[in-house]
Formats: C-alpha cells, sequence, structure tokens
C-alpha cells in the first residue's frame, strides 16, 4: 500500500495540467519557486489512482526541490513533472514515445522557467524524445554528450549523508557492522546496498519487485517482505522508494536509530518529523540526503569540471553535520534546521530581487 502525504501550502508561481496530444496521458508540470533560478527538477511516469493524484504529487514533488536545491546551495529553483499512468495501462513503444514529447511540449511553454531531467519511472533515453520538443532539459544520455545518468551521484550523497547521520547516532562514520535497513532497490538504492554492503554493513533489504530478492542474495542480505521492513532493528533505516511511507502508525513501530535515504516526501505528514524525535530516532531530511543528483546535474549543465561537480556531491556530508549542529543548537528537528536554511537562502534572493 502507498501513502500519500500530505499537500504542502499552496505556493506555486504556476502549475500547468494537460492532456498530452499524442499520448492522451495527464501531463502535469508545476513551477514552485524560480526565485534562485531557473527551475530544475526532474519528470516522474507513475501509475496513479486518479489523475489528480499525479497532480497532487507534482505539487509536493516541486516544492520539495525548491527546498533540496536551496539548501545544496545551486542557482537553481524548483519544479517537477509527472506523467500521470491510469491504473491497469500498460505503455508500449510508442506510447511511451508519444508521452515524452507530449511532457516536451509542456515543458517548452514554460520558456525556460523550468528545466526537467529524468526521474523515478523516466530514463535518459526518455530525455531524447523531450529534447526533441524543447531544448530546457538536461541528463541526456552519455552517448549523445549528455551528462547522464544522475543515479550513481545521488546514492553518492545519501552515502555521505549516512555516514555524517551515523557519526551523530554512534560517534564514527563507519559502516562495520553497523545494521542498515533498505526499503527499495532501484536505481540509487540498489547502488546504496552495493557499496554499503562492501563497507561491511550488515543488511537487510526489500523492494515490491520480488526479482531483486537476486541482489540481496548476491550481497548476503537478509531479505523481509515488503511492509515489515521497519521492524527489523536497525542502525539507519534507509527509505529508498515511494514517499508517504513513515505514517505514525509506522513510526511507533520504527525499530531504528535514525532514517536517512533517497526516497522523496517519506513523511506522510510534516508531523511526522516531530513523531520521530519524540521517539529519539533521528531524522536527516530526504531534499539534503538525496541532492546529490540534482547538483550533478546542475553543475554539469553550467560547465563545472567533474572533480568540482563530485566535490560539491560529497559535501553533502558536511551540509547534514551543520544542519544537525544548528538543529541540537536551536533546539528543533532537523527538518525545521533544513526548511530555515533555505528559507533563508530564498529570502535573501528575494531582497537582492526587489533591490534591482
Amino acid at each position: 500500500m502507498t501513502h500519500a502525504p500530505t499537500l504542502p501550502d499552496f505556493a506555486h508561481e504556476r502549475v500547468e495540467v494537460t492532456t498530452g496530444s499524442r499520448s492522451g496521458l495527464v501531463i502535469t508540470v508545476a513551477l514552485h519557486s524560480s526565485a534562485l533560478g531557473p527551475a530544475l527538477g526532474g519528470a516522474r511516469l507513475w501509475t496513479y489512482p486518479h489523475w489528480s493524484d499525479a497532480v497532487a504529487d507534482a505539487l509536493r514533488l516541486s516544492s520539495a526541490m525548491t527546498l533540496k536545491n536551496a539548501v545544496a546551495g545551486l542557482d537553481s529553483g524548483g519544479g517537477k513533472a509527472v506523467i500521470a499512468i491510469p491504473e491497469g495501462t500498460q505503455l508500449d513503444a510508442a506510447r511511451r514515445r508519444a508521452a515524452f514529447l507530449d511532457l516536451g511540449d509542456a515543458v517548452e511553454a514554460f520558456d525556460g522557467s523550468y528545466r526537467t531531467a529524468e526521474d523515478v519511472g523516466s530514463t535518459t533515453d526518455d530525455m531524447l524524445a523531450v529534447r526533441e520538443r524543447t531544448t530546457h532539459v538536461v541528463g541526456l544520455p552519455d552517448r549523445v554528450g549528455g551528462s547522464g545518468e544522475p543515479a550513481g551521484p545521488t546514492s553518492m550523497g545519501v552515502y555521505a549523508a549516512i555516514g555524517a547521520t551515523l557519526e551523530r547516532v554512534h560517534g564514527t562514520a563507519s559502516l562495520e557492522g553497523r545494521r542498515i535497513t533498505i526499503s527499495g532497490l532501484g536505481q540509487v538504492g540498489g547502488r546504496l546496498a552495493i557499496r554499503l554492503g562492501t563497507e561491511g554493513a550488515l543488511l537487510t533489504v526489500t523492494d515490491v519487485n520480488p526479482a531483486k530478492r537476486a541482489l540481496a542474495e548476491q550481497l548476503g542480505a537478509i531479505w523481509v517482505e515488503p511492509g515489515t521492513e521497519h521492524l527489523v532493528p536497525a542502525d539507519v533505516f534507509v527509505p529508498a522508494g515511494i514517499g508517504g511511507v513513515l505514517t505514525e502508525s509506522v513510526i511507533d513501530a520504527l525499530e531504528a536509530r535514525a532514517v536517512c535515504g533517497p526516497a522523496n516526501n517519506p513523511l506522510a505528514t510534516r508531523a511526522d518529523a516531530d513523531r520521530l524525535a519524540a521517539r529519539g530516532i533521528l531524522f536527516t531530511p530526504d531534499f539534503v540526503a538525496n541532492a546529490g543528483g540534482v547538483i550533478y546535474l546542475d553543475l554539469e549543465e553550467r560547465g563545472a569540471d567533474r572533480e568540482e561537480t563530485m566535490r560539491r556531491v560529497n559535501a553533502i556530508g558536511d551540509t547534514v553535520r551543520h544542519l544537525l549542529d544548528d538543529a541540537e543548537e536551536h533546539g528543533i528537528t532537523p527538518l525545521a534546521a533544513a526548511e530555515a536554511y533555505a528559507a533563508r537562502r530564498l529570502d535573501s534572493a528575494a531582497r537582492v530581487s526587489e533591490s534591482v
């Protein structure tokens, strides 16, 4: 079962919902903020019970991108695109291509204020179709001179964030003998599992796709059924799949010292950050931990050299340390500390804009 997080207050600059002329699918492009620069956020292709659920997801994800890009120190605003697949529908290759051509038209209508990229359910090859209709797309495949798949940098940033989180809980970032539960073995979760296992972590993993069990066996990880992973004692619980999984009931039963992972919007409600804190479970905000991919895409587009780009990705660990220090100093949750940091950047950008 999926759990939809509550919607943020509507503060978006522009939201467009269209029916693709080629695919017939509902496409939402949500521009939350361009205060720091043209928005950057991926295009999600996913199945939803109703098209309105996809619109709500785009609103949540785009507002989270504003926070992510601000905390990451990027000169990019927050936006997101969502292509909704009706339940029970399977896209063949022709209709999938049509959907991304339609997305390209929708992005082009924003005239450069929103740039898209691959995301959950979409690929760098899909972005080639988008590129036929708009230039406002990043993360094209390596073979055509693009920056390629950002899952690697995303996983590297989460790895750095997990290390900083472990430092706060145990006094050391060492993974040797640490119990790590990973919920979701997709492009990022799978990469994390391999790296963490290589460094001596004791892994418990799961995924809604039973074929992922082969990776668990390869790594010598314990496999549990989806929906039970939060009951396994862990030093760090790593949500790496769908959003909204940390509901009140899950948090009440969660057997972990900390939560840190790549899944967007893992909290069912904002109040769940306080619930985690009340149970003594350290929560590293998702939009801080999972910023490696957007850092990579943004800096590559701006022509930064690869060494500088990866230095910025690895610096996510230092950002986590700073925010955890700030949260402790002010007696607030790490989520509140991260939101406050983002708000300061956005306020500063607004003041500069007003003075021009």
